[in-house]
């Protein structure tokens, strides 16, 4: 793990949070995951951008909070023509919860990934997802919690953000890959780090594309770069908006491919 020193104040205070959460006392969750790479294939043979859409009430990054029902939301994302959903379980930040991403789940029929900073395996036994986010920088022994998550049944979505991380998973075994745009220390967004990493990612690796994707002409740069997925939150929440329209909001970027001029 990197040092701390070189988080962003809300980022430490997110990641000390994450160290006093434990599991839970049930036992180990075991998951029968829908399959995100069959979800990426229908995506694409529907002439669809595969868009992770993202359930996030509030970030320390966001200009406010929605109170929408999550399932509405969600369902709305589907909708809009999403491939797969991103759930929040972080609650003293984000305003998530595994119990959202149950209802989730069982509202919809693509996969979920559970988006959390998770740091041992005693975390990984909170709720059953499809898909469960490793962020590399954060997490001391990778290869041993992927193998902990595969064994559950989870897919692991490994995070990194240059290409000394993108080395560190890959010896670890990832075989889904996001690279996030936001800077950890800084907080700050740069579209270009996608593009440094992305062309160093073998190809049997899926590559996601994550934070800072805001309109279609950001979708198609990302999908130019090798994206085989992109992972968006803000901009299809919209905090700021208030009531805006999700289903309208995850539309528009799914169809960002396909001609149409959307920007």
């Amino acid at each position: 793990m990197n040092s701390e020193t070189e988080l962003a104040p809300a980022v430490a205070s997110i990641l000390e949070a994450a160290r006093e959460r434990g599991g839970d006392d049930g036992g180990a969750v075991t998951v029968d995951a829908r399959s995100v790479s069959d979800a990426l294939a229908q995506a694409d043979a529907d002439g669809r951008v595969p868009v992770i859409a993202e359930v996030k009430p509030t970030s320390p990054t966001a200009d406010g909070t929605r109170e929408d029902d999550p399932v509405e939301l969600a369902e709305s994302m589907v909708a809009g023509g999403a491939t797969a959903i991103s759930v929040l379980t972080e609650p003293s930040h984000f305003g998530g919860s595994p119990a959202a991403l149950t209802r989730i789940r069982e509202a919809v029929d693509v996969p979920v990934l559970r988006k959390d900073f998770v740091l041992r395996e005693a975390q990984l036994d909170v709720v059953e997802a499809d898909l469960l986010l490793l962020i590399v920088r954060f997490v001391d022994d990778l290869e041993g919690l992927i193998a902990a998550a595969r064994e559950r049944g989870f897919q692991p979505l490994v995070e990194v953000h240059d290409r000394k991380e993108l080395e560190t998973a890959l010896e670890a075994g990832a075989d889904i890959i996001g690279v996030n745009n936001r800077d950890l220390a800084r907080l700050e967004v740069d579209l270009e780090t996608f593009e440094s990493v992305a062309p160093h990612v073998p190809d049997d690796v899926t590559l996601i594309a994550e934070s800072g994707i805001a309109s279609p002409a950001d979708v198609r740069r990302m999908r130019e770069a090798g994206a085989d997925a992109l992972l968006v939150g803000s901009a299809i929440m919209d905090h700021a908006g208030g009531d805006s329209d999700v289903r309208e909001n995850t539309r528009r970027l799914v169809r960002a491919d396909d001609g149409t001029d959307l920007t």
